[in-house]
């Protein structure tokens, strides 16, 4: 759907909204906004809606103190949740500087740089996210839990899955805002659910994904409820993960197909994994940007934890899916709920484009080679801080990135692993206290 300056106001005015949020996400992948009221519409199309940059996470080392937001017209929508009268809509936005140049830490605005590169060598990147979430119990004060009362696993229904209705109220919520959801169900531990999107323009599919964390969190309070993308809560139990399926459009038609091939991939297909696998290493730190990332990302959990692809096995770092109408795809699947959307697509397009461009192989299929030889494969990081070495050592993703973003995720999460390297946790304390 585009829309002009005119629908705006004639949407606003029709459908009695009071209040509008400029929404745009944080370097780290957290949704921010600032709400206006709408007699300051014309201000906020006019593009001269100003906030504070120093007070943002990553976007105060600019040495900036304002920027502007910039909104997407053709993001415009109405939360379905809230009042009928007085009603509150959206803008997800671009963030500029004052002189009206790109804002070089806006996360989205690195995203729309690669998908122009691809664009201008005739590709269109499709993107659709699948994304697990844990719905768990909250206390009496209303503050969120790691409990649930629920048995439910996969497919499960009422009265195993008691998340159900507001799974239900979730979908339906963003359906009323113009979303297509292609499923969703009860997934493998208690309180786990999973929703998958249509494929969508890359951009979009992040848009979409930035708005469907806050609709689940917003319905699932409304539920009682507290719904968290936290990769790994709880201990012995599988984590949650942010899988992207991901295929290339040239005139419309699927570039990853050929139906010539053993396996019914393109070149293109076998390449543009071979740039993602090549650089994966030092991806890590962006698809997996926090400790207990690496909680998820261990043997015995169907998590990912050696570089290796399939074709049949839904397990490894990467697979092909091939059914359906839309032709083969891709899937990444190391990625986690921590991540944000932006930077992960850019990262997967443009190492994907690489490999296209240098006719990058992927290595051998795990479906070819033996047990003993998969184990022997190479490991993808197992913490954080050997994610941010691999990154360290990746000068493409940093140019990808560019210099601002790669330099405060290093500086960020190193901090963030000294911190954590100095706690006393329960597992060190009943370890060690009576031994020792």
């Amino acid at each position: 759907m585009h829309y002009s300056k005119d629908d705006i106001i004639r949407m606003v005015e029709e459908e009695d909204v009071d209040f509008i949020r400029l929404q745009f996400t944080d370097t780290f992948g957290n949704l921010k906004n600032m709400a206006v009221t709408s007699n300051q519409l014309e201000l906020v199309l006019d593009n001269r809606y100003t906030f504070d940059g120093a007070a943002i996470n990553g976007f105060d080392t600019e040495n900036v103190d304002e920027l502007i937001l910039v909104p997407d017209l053709d993001t415009f929508a109405i939360f379905p949740w809230r009042p009928q009268r007085g009603r509150v809509a959206r803008f997800i936005c671009d963030v500029m500087n004052p002189d009206g140049s790109p804002f070089m830490a806006d996360s989205r605005f690195i995203l729309s740089q690669v998908a122009k590169e691809a664009k201008e060598m005739g590709y269109t990147f499709n993107v659709s996210p699948e994304s697990e979430f844990f719905l768990f119990d909250t206390d009496e004060n209303g503050e969120p839990t790691t409990h649930t009362n629920e048995k439910g696993g996969f497919f499960d229904i009422s009265p195993l899955d008691l998340g159900e209705n507001a799974r239900r109220d979730i979908v339906q919520s963003l359906s009323e805002m113009g979303f297509e959801m292609e499923s969703s169900y009860h997934s493998n531990e208690k309180a786990q659910h999973c929703i998958d999107f249509k494929f969508d323009d890359c951009v979009q599919s992040a848009d979409n994904y930035m708005t469907f964390k806050l609709a689940v969190r917003t319905v699932a309070k409304r539920h009682g409820l507290h719904a968290t993308f936290m990769p790994k809560p709880n201990f012995g139990m599988k984590g949650s993960a942010l899988f992207y399926n991901m295929f290339l459009c040239k005139n419309g038609v699927n570039v990853f197909s050929d139906p010539d091939e053993e396996y019914g991939l393109s070149k293109e297909a076998y390449y543009f994994m071979g740039g993602i696998m090549k650089h994966i290493k030092g991806m890590t730190l962006i698809n997996n940007p926090i400790i207990n990332s690496y909680k998820r990302l261990v043997p015995g959990y169907n998590a990912p934890v050696n570089i290796s692809w399939s074709r049949k096995n839904r397990t490894p770092l990467m697979r092909i899916t091939s059914s359906g109408a839309i032709g083969p795809r891709i899937v990444l699947r190391s990625p986690d709920g921590a991540s944000n959307p932006y930077l992960v697509m850019a990262a997967c397009l443009a190492c994907g484009l690489e490999g296209i461009k240098n006719k990058i192989e992927p290595p051998v299929s795990q479906d070819d080679i033996s047990q003993d030889e998969i184990a022997k494969l190479d490991f993808l990081p197992r913490t954080l801080m050997e994610a941010i070495r691999e990154f360290e050592k990746d000068t493409f993703l940093q140019n990808v990135l560019g210099k601002s973003v790669s330099e405060l995720f290093i500086a960020r999460k190193s901090d963030e692993w000294s911190e954590f390297c100095q706690q006393v946790t329960t597992w060190e304390v009943e370890k060690y206290l009576n031994q020792i």
